[in-house]
């Protein structure tokens, strides 16, 4: 029941002003305590160093992030969008949904141009587009397709295992592979069988093919059919794609093309996963290589001839982290943990760590691959080369189980980094551990909604990580596989700043610089690394060397959103110093980094 007129003049005038001194004292013990708050955050002290250009950087880009949620995530743009997708409209809505809009934006090409430093968590085989790569195969000579069985149904075009491998001699003889009565596992020549894909002949291949290699959207947005459902879809891409790279031809286009994504994309350095079983070729060699040299060599090669070229100057190039799939027997863990150790003795400089991969919740955890990793570290030992752990753990939604207790175990095993680390939110003793010894979470947002861990960056646990003072990165895990179209990282940087409204541009230039930060550059013992993580660009490492080069990265980065948006979203003066810094190459006068007490 409405109150009377009469009441309501007589109790209208006893609700206190905004502007009464106890609310007021109100708003000031709360705006207090929030920023009080903020002082534990991981990026605090980053914020606190911040020069004047990259602060008025910073409040430009919050100013355009405010904009565009008024005006391109609400509305008639949700009206018209819901019309055409099917979907509402909002900030931080899902990946799949919300790209093409992304990329239409002011604070898209904002993110395009940052600095981005080091992607420290992506699986090689998963970087770049593979309709790309498939047309690419098509043009090399002799090469041929087998499969497990006649690709003649729905079912069999979906999960058919299909090779492909050069041949010396064109094998034009025997049934089609898309005819019932193919004889499994006979080679015959890529190009003719393309051309006779039933359907659409080769464009219809090549859409076939790059589709078995890609999650759709539609896969990402059935969250009702659980994690199980998409990672089997997940797996079977990796499957499908598991012989398109493994040709020296294919292997170093795939390179160039990776180096040359990630360097226009901000990103210098690259630290991929590789999980390849021993099936690479030599270019125009029939048979599989016995080890990894040649291919490492490869690798070796391909990263100098790109940071010789004009278009690599200043790439400060990548390495691998051998990974082992965790689903794997004994014996084979071991053969492939040996190679990892034959391979990084000849390659001291390109095997940089060891992890197992793979879907956590049916795989071996860390707890039960306990004799192989301690087999691992003895021998490394014996061997004298360093190869420290980099674990995948807590990809789960689990609370307690076995899966979630991954991270329990890598964090007593040593790990440097943790891969995912999706669960650790949900333990407040580990993430007192992970802080104090500065292990990196590497955060892979939109693989994580992907997969179906959550809905939408929106409801991703990595702000809760930074709240409590956890280092962070941000990593792109596997793009062309996910639907990103590149294997550069503005996708990732971009949901992370849309979504979330305590990170802000310094907030995200803060996880970019922990991404250098906690590179492994080069080889070093366990006090080296903490001692070179804590010295930051105060010290003598190479690591400190790429961080000032950061640096110098972030201040021209300001300089530059100043400059093309300052007019219209900021009408601060330009602190002269800083920007004549940035704009001459030099280092800025007050570092953005700064060396952690001991």
């Amino acid at each position: 029941m409405a109150m009377p007129n009469d009441v309501w003049e007589e109790v209208s005038q006893e609700i206190p002003s905004r502007d009464d001194p106890f609310l007021q004292q109100y708003m000031a013990g709360r705006a207090n305590l929030i920023a009080q708050e903020k002082t534990k955050r991981a990026d605090a002290a980053f914020r606190q160093s911040l020069s004047p250009i990259a602060k008025r950087a910073c409040r430009i880009v919050e100013r355009v992030r405010a904009e565009e949620l008024r005006t391109t995530w609400t509305g008639d743009v949700e009206e018209k969008m819901a019309s055409e997708t099917h979907a509402t409209i909002f900030p931080g809505m899902m990946f799949s949904m919300g790209k093409d809009r992304m990329e239409s934006t002011k604070l898209w090409r904002i993110v395009r141009q940052m600095p981005k430093g080091s992607l420290l968590h992506a699986h090689l085989e998963a970087m770049v587009d593979f309709e790309y790569l498939v047309r690419e195969l098509l043009k090399l000579p002799n090469i041929h397709i087998a499969s497990d069985r006649p690709l003649a149904s729905p079912e069999a075009l979906e999960q058919g295992l299909v090779t492909f491998r050069y041949r010396a001699k064109e094998r034009l003889q025997g049934s089609s592979v898309w005819n019932a009565d193919y004889k499994k596992d006979k080679f015959l020549l890529l190009t003719k069988m393309a051309d006779e894909f039933p359907e659409g002949g080769r464009d219809g291949f090549i859409r076939w093919l790059t589709g078995r290699c890609t999650l759709h959207p539609q896969d990402a947005r059935h969250q009702h059919h659980g994690i199980d459902a998409i990672w089997a879809k997940f797996q079977n891409c990796f499957i499908s794609s598991a012989t398109i790279m493994t040709y020296e031809p294919m292997v170093r286009l795939y390179l160039r093309a990776l180096m040359r994504q990630l360097k226009a994309d901000g990103v210098y350095w690259a630290e991929l996963r590789f999980a390849w079983p021993i099936n690479y070729c030599r270019d125009r060699h029939e048979r599989p290589e016995q080890d990894y040299l040649h291919l490492f060599e490869v690798i070796q090669e391909e990263i100098a001839s790109f940071q010789a070229s004009d278009e690599g100057r200043g790439f400060w190039g990548l390495g691998i982290i051998w990974t082992s799939l965790r689903a794997l027997d004994t014996r084979p863990i071991i053969e492939d943990m040996d190679h990892c150790i034959t391979t990084k003795m000849e390659f001291p400089n390109l095997v940089l760590g060891y992890d197992v991969v793979g879907y956590e919740n049916p795989g071996r955890t860390l707890r039960d691959l306990l004799p192989e990793l301690f087999w691992f570290r003895k021998q490394c030992a014996q061997e004298g080369v360093s190869i420290p752990f980099f674990f995948h753990a807590g990809e789960t939604l689990g609370d307690g189980d076995a899966t979630d207790c991954n991270l329990f175990d890598a964090v007593l095993l040593g790990t440097r980094r943790i891969g995912h680390g999706y669960s650790l939110y949900k333990h407040p003793l580990l993430i007192d551990m992970v802080r104090e010894k500065r292990i990196l979470v590497e955060a892979c947002p939109i693989s994580n909604e992907v997969l179906r861990l959550c809905g939408s960056v929106s409801a991703h646990p990595l702000p809760a990580l930074l709240a409590r003072g956890v280092p962070c990165c941000l990593c792109n895990d596997d793009p062309a596989m996910m639907g990103q179209g590149t294997a550069g990282m503005s996708h990732d940087f971009w949901q992370a700043l849309q979504g979330w409204e305590n990170l802000g541009l310094a907030g995200l230039a803060s996880l970019a610089e922990n991404s250098v930060r906690w590179s492994a550059f080069e080889d070093e013992d366990s006090d080296a690394w903490i001692g070179n993580i804590k010295a930051a660009s105060l010290g003598d490492s190479v690591k400190a060397q790429r961080i000032k080069e950061w640096q110098i990265q972030w201040e021209q980065f300001c300089l530059w959103v100043v400059s093309e948006y300052g007019d219209d979203y900021d009408d601060t003066p330009e602190p002269e110093s800083a920007g004549t810094a940035a704009a001459a190459g030099k280092e800025p006068a007050a570092p953005a980094i700064v060396a952690e007490q001991a």
